[in-house]
């Protein structure tokens, strides 16, 4: 068992109660939301989480009231600060112990023919980053399984050395469905993708025929160092990701100097290239809109579209 650096702390504060007692359960005072049992946060931070944040306070909630709780594929994902897509349903827990897979509440406990390696991350213990991203890269959509191999790969010190270790504990395991699909992502992940929006639209973009752009390549002019996210450089046209959170919404000021900045970068670089095409999440989990954009970019063609697999892009039913 190793040491985990860092897991990803709850966003709110929890507080543990006796559901049982007869006064003073958090439950019946105002301004309390009951994680579950035993386990309450205040309402109006609650109230104010997003998705990814409510699934990752549940899954601290288990580890406060079952605290020998080993978590893995979206619950280990969400400690281990791995991409998450919607808010998962149900919380997995590891023990290899176990007979068979089994279910209580919310809460999946999951076994396996094939060990796993455990990370104690103080009190919390987590199957590690490339178990867990082997995991989900079998069971999720296939451009999300990429994401998280993506993301793994890139948080790694050592990409290569991440990677081959990927190989390794994929080609050790005993085959299980989901396999194919996992041998995919990984050949086809990179330590060079910086969100997961542009894991996602590489995987798109493969899958509709498009040929393969560079990725974060750099231009330089007019005293700037500007770098895309793709680029198609025998089209002379640059892709470019819009995620938002580069604009700060907190702060009006710094968002207003943030978009500025970016159109100024966007202007240099319609300079020196045919076209810069951009896109955002709507755009890449329907793949028929990422399509118009860069065919009318003029991006070629080098392979068929692979309608099976666009056809799942936006589809995870493993969250909500």
């Amino acid at each position: 068992m190793s040491v985990t650096a860092f897991l990803v702390p709850s966003p709110v504060p929890l507080e543990i109660a006796d559901d049982d007692a007869p006064v003073g359960r958090p439950r019946d005072r105002p301004g309390y939301h009951r994680v579950r049992r035993g386990v309450y946060a205040p309402q109006h931070e609650w109230d104010r989480l997003a998705a990814r944040e409510r699934y990752l306070t549940r899954v601290h909630a288990l580890a406060a009231i079952r605290p020998n709780t080993v978590f893995c594929m979206e619950s280990a994902a969400a400690l281990l600060g791995l991409p998450l897509f919607g808010e998962p349903r149900r919380i997995h827990a590891f023990a290899p112990g176990l007979r068979r897979s089994t279910s209580f509440g919310d809460v999946t406990v999951h076994t396996s023919a094939t060990a796993r390696r455990v990370d104690a991350g103080g009190t919390i213990a987590v199957v590690d980053a490339a178990d867990t991203s082997i995991d989900l890269a079998h069971v999720l959509p296939p451009a999300f399984g990429l994401a998280v191999m993506d993301a793994a790969i890139a948080a790694h010190p050592a990409a290569s050395t991440m990677r081959d270790e990927l190989q390794h504990r994929l080609e050790t395991r005993v085959p299980a469905h989901g396999r194919r699909r996992a041998e995919w992502a990984l050949g086809f992940a990179v330590a060079n993708s910086e969100s997961v929006g542009e894991s996602v639209s590489r995987a798109v973009i493969s899958w509709l025929g498009f040929e393969a752009p560079e990725l974060q390549c750099v231009f330089r002019g007019e005293g700037a160092r500007d770098r895309t996210d793709f680029l198609w450089r025998r089209a002379s046209v640059a892709g470019e990701f819009d995620g938002w959170d580069k604009y700060p919404t907190h702060d009006p000021r710094a968002a207003r100097a943030a978009f500025i900045a970016e159109k100024r970068r966007e202007d240099r670089l319609r300079r020196q290239l045919r076209a810069v095409v951009r896109w955002e999440w709507r755009d890449a989990l329907h793949p028929h809109h990422l399509e118009r954009l860069l065919a009318q970019a003029g991006v070629p063609r080098t392979d068929r579209r692979r309608p099976s697999l666009l056809a799942d892009v936006g589809r995870n039913p493993r969250s909500t």
